[in-house]
C-alpha cells in the first residue's frame, strides 16, 4: 500500500500540483487536474483512488496543520466508477485450486489464508509465537510492506509494522485441521517462535530444468519475414524462428543439458530474491498464484487473486450461518457495512430466492388448463 501510494503521487500528482503551493491550491485547480486526468486517458478508478484515497488524505492532513485554509478536493467529483458485483471463488473452484498449487508449503500458505481471511501482508509476517497451539488462537499484531530500499529505514525491501490496518490487534480461532498441518509444518522445518510460519525458498536449480524437459515436436511455426517456416520442437526453431513455445524451450533445454553433462557449459545460477524471509507478493502471483490458477481450469475466474481468499473467507461464513459481527470481528473491519457486502455474495446466494418463487408459483402452473 505504501509503495503504491509514492507510485501513484509520482505518477499522477507530483507532475500536476507539484510546482504550486499548497495554499495556492482550490477546488478550481482539482477540477483541472481531474480534467487533465481523463484526457490523458487515464481510468476513472485510478482518477478515484488518487483523488479520495490520496489527495483527500494530504489535504485533511494539511488543514488539521493549518497549512491550508479550505480542504480544495473535498466535494470536487470524479468520473463514475460502476460497483461490479463480486465474484467469490466457490468451495469446488478453491479445492481444484488447492490440488494445482505447486508443493506442500504453496498449499499449506493458500488454506491458511482461506481459513484465516487475512491480509498478504498479515499473513506473511505470521510467527510461530502468533499462534496458541492449545487454545487455537491466532493473534493478528503486524504486518509487513515491502518498499523500494530508498523509503526503507535501512535500505531494507521489506518494512514491519507493530500493528494491522486497522491499528488494532485482533484475535481468531483456527480449525483443528489447519492447526494440526501448521504444527506439522513448524515441527518439519524446526521453527523457532520467533521464526516465520512462512518464508521464501529460493528456486531449486534441478527442479527448475525438469519442468522443462523434453517434448516431442507439434507442427510449424508461423512465416517469419522471408516466409519461412521451421518445425516445433527444433533449436532451429527456438534460435531462428525466436519461438518461446513449451516444444522450442524443451528442445533447447536438453541441449543445454547435454553440453552441461559433457563440461561444455556453466549453469547459470536461478535468480534469487532479495529479502530478509519475507515472501515477496509479486514473486508469489507469477510463480506460484497464477500458474496454479491457470493450470486448476478457472477461465472464469482469469482475474481471482490472492486477497480474494479474504473475501471468500468472509462469504463462506456468512453462507453457513456466521454471526455478522464475528466476521467482522475475525477480519478486522471498522465498519459492519463493509461485512455486510459479503452477504448472499455466492453464486448459489439466489437459489433460496428461487425456490421461494417457485413454492408460490407450482400450484398455479400445476393447475390444468
Amino acid at each position: 500500500m505504501r509503495s503504491e501510494y509514492a507510485r501513484q503521487i509520482r505518477k499522477h500528482l507530483l507532475p500536476f500540483f507539484g510546482p504550486m503551493r499548497m495554499r495556492d491550491i482550490m477546488p478550481e485547480q482539482v477540477r483541472q487536474w481531474v480534467t487533465a486526468l481523463q484526457a490523458q486517458g487515464v481510468r476513472p478508478r485510478t482518477i478515484q483512488y488518487c483523488k479520495v484515497s490520496i489527495l483527500n488524505a494530504i489535504f485533511t492532513t494539511a488543514l488539521a496543520d493549518e497549512v491550508v485554509t479550505i480542504h480544495p478536493s473535498r466535494g470536487v467529483k470524479t468520473p463514475p466508477v460502476p460497483k461490479k458485483p463480486r465474484r467469490i471463488i466457490t468451495a469446488a473452484e478453491f479445492d481444484l485450486l488447492y490440488q494445482a498449487l505447486p508443493d506442500a508449503d504453496a498449499r499449506l500458505l493458500v488454506e491458511t489464508d482461506i481459513e484465516s481471511g487475512l491480509r498478504w501482508g498479515e499473513l506473511t509476517e505470521l510467527r510461530v509465537r502468533d499462534l496458541d497451539l492449545l487454545t487455537r488462537i491466532l493473534t493478528v499484531s503486524r504486518a509487513v510492506v515491502e518498499v523500494p530500499p530508498e523509503e526503507h529505514p535501512s535500505g531494507g525491501r521489506f518494512l514491519v509494522k507493530d500493528y494491522p490496518k486497522d491499528k488494532e490487534y485482533r484475535r481468531l480461532k483456527l480449525s483443528a485441521q489447519i492447526t494440526a498441518k501448521i504444527v506439522a509444518h513448524i515441527q518439519a522445518r524446526g521453527l523457532g517462535p520467533y521464526d516465520l510460519l512462512f518464508s521464501y525458498q529460493a528456486p531449486d536449480r534441478t527442479a527448475a530444468r525438469r519442468r522443462l524437459g523434453v517434448i516431442e515436436t507439434a507442427g510449424l511455426t508461423d512465416p517469419d519475414a522471408s516466409g519461412r517456416r521451421y518445425r516445433h520442437g527444433t533449436l532451429t526453431a527456438y534460435n531462428a524462428a525466436r519461438c518461446r513455445c513449451e516444444h522450442c524451450r524443451g528442445a533447447y533445454a536438453s541441449y543445454r543439458a547435454a553440453r552441461r553433462a559433457a563440461g561444455k557449459d556453466s549453469p547459470r545460477e536461478p535468480r534469487v530474491r532479495e529479502t530478509d524471509g519475507h515472501i515477496p507478493a509479486d514473486w508469489f502471483r507469477r510463480q506460484v498464484w497464477y500458474p496454479a490458477r491457470d493450470a486448476a481450469g478457472l477461465a472464469g475466474l482469469a482475474g481471482l487473486r490472492v486477497h480474494d481468499l479474504r473475501h471468500a473467507h468472509a462469504s463462506w461464513l456468512l453462507a453457513g450461518g456466521a454471526d455478522l459481527q464475528v466476521v467482522k470481528e475475525r477480519l478486522g473491519h471498522a465498519s459492519i457495512v463493509t461485512t455486510e457486502r459479503y452477504l448472499h455474495s455466492l453464486p448459489t446466494a439466489d437459489e433460496t430466492a428461487l425456490d421461494a418463487l417457485s413454492r408460490i408459483r407450482s400450484p398455479q402452473l400445476a393447475m390444468p388448463a
